[in-house]
């Protein structure tokens, strides 16, 4: 029982810490975020205790059950008919910076095949294996970071190091973006961007909402149904995916933002059972991989510029979609609130898109770098 009580202990005190209005815990959650906390707390408490719970029994619950529902509840939080309102163009930006984040690192990898950093670190080490759940992170967030980790066979040590690279990263990009989306108007100037419209307004969806609890039942007794029909772990991923989205957009009472919170509160849960494998003497750093991420991420902001420019469309648009891949559903509205805060409903549904994608974009990403550099 006492990874049970680590991983529910740690679920616990995240979620509590994290919704406590203290500025001091609000400043310590900007730099280690919620979903990196309930990552260390349980190896630190493995770690006070001197156990090794990688081969307990929860790690396969959390494959079979909660890893699957928290997909389905993920993905049954997107209103395809909501996601009109933001508008083709803005979409086509956030699909570009998408798009980019999936196939830049093979095709960056293809280039450097002959340096030390892929053969030797890549390869030999297996650091390639990190980069899907890292795509996986900037564009689905920690669901399909963790979704895509168990797909490609992600090492615990590399898993580790991009964990702590990416949060690096990611806090770095957010203050970038901040003062980038305030010189949007210049900028647009500069490319000659003159379509500034406003979009559409996002209309929720109205009435009385199904119950909680019959969408957890709902949405459980779904999981346990698809694990009895289908054996293989993609397979579960692509069709409860599916079913996530017939949920959302034909059950016409369908309670989104309950199963958007259920979601979260499993990729806690996912994650603390995940730290449970973690060995802190396997966390190394290598700054050549650095470097790898930071071209890799500012070339993603680079195309979408290129793309915004060719649309003609508000630069504004940019950050939002770079933070709605990257950042997430807290960032994006922050953030798009320092130039137009009646833009904050349009980017929270573009980071829900992201969310809904991230993990298909990823399974991209495998499919590459097997197919073209390592068989």
């Amino acid at each position: 029982m006492i990874p049970w009580l680590v991983a529910i202990f740690t679920v616990l005190v995240v979620y509590y810490l994290d919704r406590l209005e203290n500025r001091y815990l609000s400043s310590v959650f900007d730099w280690v975020p919620a979903i990196l906390l309930a990552y260390l707390i349980p190896a630190l408490i493995s770690s006070f205790l001197g156990k090794d719970f990688s081969g307990h029994s929860i790690h396969s619950y959390s494959k079979s059950y909660f890893i699957p529902l928290a997909i389905v509840a993920v993905m049954s939080s997107l209103s395809l008919q909501q996601l009109k309102a933001i508008g083709w163009k803005p979409i086509a930006v956030f699909v570009a910076g998408s798009c980019w984040i999936a196939i830049f690192p093979v095709g960056l990898t293809w280039l450097l095949l002959d340096g030390d950093l892929v053969q030797s670190l890549f390869l030999e080490e297996q650091y390639w294996k990190g980069l899907p759940p890292i795509v996986g992170s900037w564009i689905g967030g920690s669901t399909s970071q963790l979704v895509l980790k168990e797909l490609v066979a992600c090492p615990e040590n590399v898993f580790l190091t991009i964990l702590v690279l990416d949060n690096i990263l990611v806090n770095i990009w957010t203050i970038l973006m901040f003062q980038g989306i305030k010189k949007s108007n210049g900028l647009n100037d500069l490319l000659r961007i003159t379509a500034l419209e406003m979009p559409a307004p996002i209309e929720s969806k109205g009435g009385r909402k199904i119950k909680g609890i019959w969408c957890f039942l709902i949405l459980l007794g779904t999981v346990v149904l698809v694990n009895l029909l289908v054996p293989q772990f993609v397979v579960k991923v692509i069709v409860l995916s599916v079913v996530g989205l017939v949920f959302s957009n034909l059950i016409p009472r369908w309670n989104l933002e309950f199963v958007l919170k259920l979601g979260s509160i499993l990729i806690l849960l996912i994650m603390a059972i995940l730290g449970l494998k973690l060995q802190f003497d396997l966390i190394a750093f290598e700054m050549s991989f650095l470097w790898f991420l930071i071209v890799w991420l500012v070339s993603h902001f680079v195309i979408m510029l290129v793309v915004a420019k060719l649309l003609n469309v508000n630069t504004a648009w940019v950050p939002i979609a770079s933070m709605a891949n990257v950042g997430g559903i807290a960032t994006a509205p922050a953030v798009t609130a320092a130039y137009e805060p009646r833009w904050m409903s349009h980017a929270i549904l573009l980071a829900i898109l992201s969310m809904a994608t991230g993990t298909f974009w990823g399974m991209l990403t495998i499919f590459l770098f097997k197919s073209f550099l390592v068989g």
